[in-house]
């Protein structure tokens, strides 16, 4: 069945990247026969949680993990698993007055916004935002002066939606936490080690299932044990509102195995992919095209097509063009206000690659 003519709904090519407005990623048939044989049976749920992330830290290398509906819910569950520490009466009394140690610590350049802010996961968690630094810059002296006997934990965001210059490491950031023996949250929703920050020192850290992991609609929070029965605890309290499915469950636990055992594409591969669309693209008049790296470092390359400053059109025009085509073709747009578009492959084919040439061309001609 057609479900675009079904339901009278635009197709899209991705060329955004891992973006939750678009559904992020693409499923294999082998994380579809997880989900399927999810949706077709019962369990127990306590139990299926349980089990599950004890098999993903095995997978992992963790002392235990925690499988929960999204990377957002994954902030939120932890802040709140954090403040409540097991607490029962936090657990059905989240925002009480009664509770005062509240105060989550965040480098003021990494209160962004992902589609929301983080703050607002940081408050539906019940904790209180605290910045440190500035915009611009945060060090480890910046984070420290800010801790006092009310703050629950440090919460570090690593995105490339985040200011990426003079801003402190995670291992900076983890040996202020530990020093001050408060615990170090990460959220590293779309990054693709799943080792890395742990091994940083950091004592929480949340991954989306759907972004590099190429799974459901999920996320998962790895570390200490303590601090995962803390989290999933919370399955029974504010986290009731973000329960996830089992199919989506089994969904994610089989994309990290198949994550693990096969990896994701390489850089090498996707700059093999992009280097004869390039050439292509450069035949188009009032564009000139490039490879560029992904601004925060990982293994991501991308098309930047920078727009002529005497084309008809400036690059927040052909985006609005772009979508309006039938493919729509959602782009990257951050640096649209540069004159720049970017282009994410990961998620599109060769057919899909032609597909946007032919439309760029049209619009610039």
């Amino acid at each position: 069945m057609d479900y675009y003519e079904k339901y009278g709904l635009k197709e899209v090519i991705n060329a955004s990247g891992k973006m939750t407005i678009l559904g992020v990623s693409k499923y294999s048939d082998e994380i579809i026969e997880a989900q399927k044989f999810g949706g077709q049976h019962f369990f127990e749920m306590e139990q299926l949680s349980k089990k599950t992330g004890e098999y993903v830290a095995q997978l992992i290398g963790v002392e235990a993990a925690h499988i929960v509906s999204s990377a957002s819910a994954g902030i939120a569950q932890s802040v709140a698993g954090i403040i409540g520490q097991g607490s029962m009466f936090h657990l059905y009394h989240p925002y009480s007055e009664k509770i005062s140690k509240r105060e989550i610590i965040i480098p003021k350049g990494h209160n962004v916004d992902y589609g929301t802010p983080v703050e607002v996961m940081i408050a539906v968690g019940g904790g209180e935002m605290v910045e440190a630094g500035y915009a611009n810059m945060c060090n480890p002296a910046h984070l420290e002066e800010m801790i006092t006997d009310q703050t629950a934990a440090i919460l570090y965001i690593k995105s490339h939606h985040t200011v990426q210059k003079s801003m402190l490491t995670v291992e900076e950031a983890a040996e202020v936490a530990h020093k001050n023996h408060v615990p170090l949250i990460v959220d590293a929703a779309a990054e693709e080690d799943l080792a890395k920050y742990i091994s940083s020192g950091a004592d929480l850290v949340i991954y989306s299932g759907a972004k590099a992991l190429e799974g459901t609609s999920s996320g998962v929070v790895i570390g200490k044990t303590q601090f995962i029965e803390w989290v999933s605890l919370q399955s029974k309290g504010i986290g009731r509102a973000m329960k996830i499915g089992k199919e989506n469950i089994l969904g994610l636990a089989t994309a990290i195995e198949k994550y693990l055992r096969d990896g994701s594409e390489s850089g090498e591969h996707m700059k093999e992919r992009l280097e004869p669309w390039i050439e292509r693209l450069n035949e188009v008049s009032g564009i000139s095209a490039s490879i560029v790296q992904d601004g925060a470092g990982r293994e991501i390359y991308r098309a930047k097509v920078q727009i002529d400053e005497r084309a008809s059109m400036n690059a927040k025009q052909i985006i609005e063009k772009l979508k309006t085509g039938n493919p729509a073709v959602y782009t990257r747009e951050y640096q649209a206000n540069n004159g720049i578009i970017e282009f994410d492959i990961r998620a599109v084919n060769q057919n899909e690659m032609k597909q946007i040439w032919h439309r760029l061309k049209e619009i610039m001609d």
